[in-house]
This record gives C-alpha cells, sequence and structure tokens, in this order.
C-alpha cells in the first residue's frame, strides 16, 4: 500500500516498472482508499505485505501558527492514524517503509552529513517529520515489522513540485539567474531511483540518506535544465547584489523571488553521506544530471 496517492511521489511510484500490485491512500477519491490521514483512522479489509508512507506536507513556508500546526497534523498526527488504522484493523504489514526528509537534520549548511549527525531540525516540517519518525520507529518494533526510513534531500523527476518546479518555470520564462556563481553544492536523487530500491530495502530495514553521490551544485542543475528547454545558459546575479534583494524580500514576502532565508540556503553547500546505502544495499543510483527532468530534448 502507498499514502499520499496523487501526489509527486506517488506518481514516481504508480509510473514505475516494480511488477507489484499498488493500494494507493489519499484524500481524493479517485485513490483506492479515500482518507484524509490528519483526520481520520482509516480501516483497512486487506493485510499489505509492504506499506509505503509518503503521505505529508512539504513545500510550504508558514506563516502564522496555525500554519505551522499544519505539519504536525499532517506529517505527525497523520502518521499515528495511519499505524492505529493498521493495528485497529489486524492489517499489521511485514514492512514498513517511512518517506522522511534530510531536514531532520536541521542543517542550513555543511558536507557529507550521514544518518548518526544528531536530529537538530527546529522548523516545523522537520520537527514534525523527525517526531514522526520515532513514531514509526517505536510502532515497528512493538509489533515486529521491519522498519525502513528514507531521509531524502531535493527529490527530482518531471514536472517536480516546490522550489525545483519554481526553477524550471522560472528557466523555462527566462526569468531565472544563479546567485554568486551558482557554485553551492546540494544533494538530491531521482524520484524513480527511490521508487527501485524499495523492495531491496523493505525487507532489510534501517535508516538511508538516499542521493545521487554527485551532488551538483545550482549552476549545473539551472545549465542542465535549460539545455532540456532549448534555453541559453543561466545569467549570475553577483552576491551583493542579490543580498539587497533578500532584504527588500525580507519585507515584501514570500511572493518576492529572495529573501535572506533563501539566499542563505542556495549560496551554501549542504550534502549528504549515502556510503550506508550503498554498502548495504547495493545503492548505485543514476545521477541527476544524466537524466532527463523536464519532459523536453536533452
Amino acid at each position: 500500500m502507498l499514502t499520499g496517492g496523487g501526489g509527486f511521489f506517488a506518481k514516481g511510484f504508480i509510473d514505475s516498472d516494480l511488477n507489484v500490485l499498488i493500494t494507493t491512500l489519499g484524500k481524493k477519491t479517485t485513490n483506492d482508499i479515500s482518507c484524509d490521514l490528519a483526520l481520520e483512522k482509516p480501516i483497512f479489509d486487506n493485510i499489505f505485505d509492504i506499506v509505503v508512507h509518503a503521505a505529508g506536507k512539504a513545500h510550504f513556508h508558514p506563516k502564522t501558527e496555525l500554519d505551522k500546526n499544519i505539519f504536525f497534523e499532517i506529517n505527525l498526527q497523520g502518521t499515528k492514524n495511519l499505524l492505529n488504522g493498521l493495528e485497529n484493523s489486524n492489517s499489521i504489514p511485514k514492512s514498513f517503509v517511512f518517506i522522511s526528509t534530510v531536514s531532520v537534520y536541521g542543517a542550513d549548511s555543511g558536507v557529507l552529513l550521514n544518518e548518526d549527525t544528531p536530529l537538530n531540525a527546529k522548523d516545523p516540517y522537520g520537527v514534525s517529520k523527525r517526531e514522526a519518525e520515532n513514531v514509526v520507529r517505536e510502532w515497528c518494533e512493538r509489533n515486529n515489522v521491519v522498519c525502513t526510513i528514507f531521509r531524502l534531500p531535493l527529490l527530482v523527476g518531471v514536472n517536480p513540485p516546490g522550489n525545483l518546479g519554481d526553477m524550471i518555470r522560472a528557466i523555462k520564462s527566462r526569468y531565472y539567474f544563479n546567485i554568486g556563481g551558482g557554485m553551492a553544492k546540494k544533494s538530491m536523487v531521482l524520484v524513480d531511483e527511490v521508487v527501485k530500491i524499495i523492495p531491496i530495502a523493505a525487507k532489510l530495514g534501517g535508516i538511508y540518506n538516499l542521493t545521487d553521490g554527485y551532488h551538483p551544485s545550482f549552476k549545473e542543475l539551472s545549465n542542465h535544465i535549460a539545455k532540456q528547454l532549448g534555453r541559453k545558459n543561466i545569467v549570475n546575479m553577483p552576491y551583493f547584489f542579490a543580498r539587497i534583494m533578500a532584504v527588500i524580500g525580507d519585507f515584501l514576502g514570500d511572493k518576492f523571488p529572495v529573501n535572506s532565508i533563501r539566499l542563505k540556503k542556495i549560496t551554501k553547500d549542504l550534502t549528504f553521506d549515502d556510503s550506508k546505502a550503498r554498502k548495504e544495499l547495493n545503492w548505485n543510483p543514476t545521477g541527476v544530471l544524466s537524466s532527463n527532468i523536464t519532459g523536453g530534448s536533452a
């Protein structure tokens, strides 16, 4: 079973060539099981070999306490409701795979952070995912379920949501620019590659960072996207000018293209070590820059 049906990760799962029967759970009635996990405990008629919990809230900048609570309602309470629903329905699976995030580390910068890095998240997204991880681990141990947690960085694929989707649209419209040369490196991973490793990881269990192992810079990624879209290489904005714009963005809000928080994120290296997955899962994914991620011509 796959939660988050209709989401970006779920689409990659459903479109994959895995020869498995997939039952989807999500809020829309087009799913096999229609349920809003943030509000209700699902009822199951079947026992599933593997449950992949990909439903969650991300790509959202909270402005109020109510906004912040949304992360906990969906990411934490939604996870509790799913687990309680499985238990109440006597539908305990053999394996449970939780799609988490590198945001649980709470790092703004760093190089090759591994799974032993302290979980210092302070933002609602990272904290809600960290607490959900704890709930999943305790539940799996109590119910003798193999527990797998994937901590994912930027998830890449065709028609992605969030900042990557914004980048692709901006490049297509010719108003994207790199800052300070676009040299900051970020860990990324293709959604298709994550999907392919699930059957292997679900049997073994464990907590894993998954990346493509290369960690492209913004310059490399944006030029790769531009080439696929038939655009020229991306122009650069000097850092000092971007800093002035960021201060303006702090006052104008999210509609402005950059603020101080975004500027820091896109000008600092932040990469994660996936050597544990390579050793234990034989993880050897295709690189982001070797893939068509826009639907255009490479």
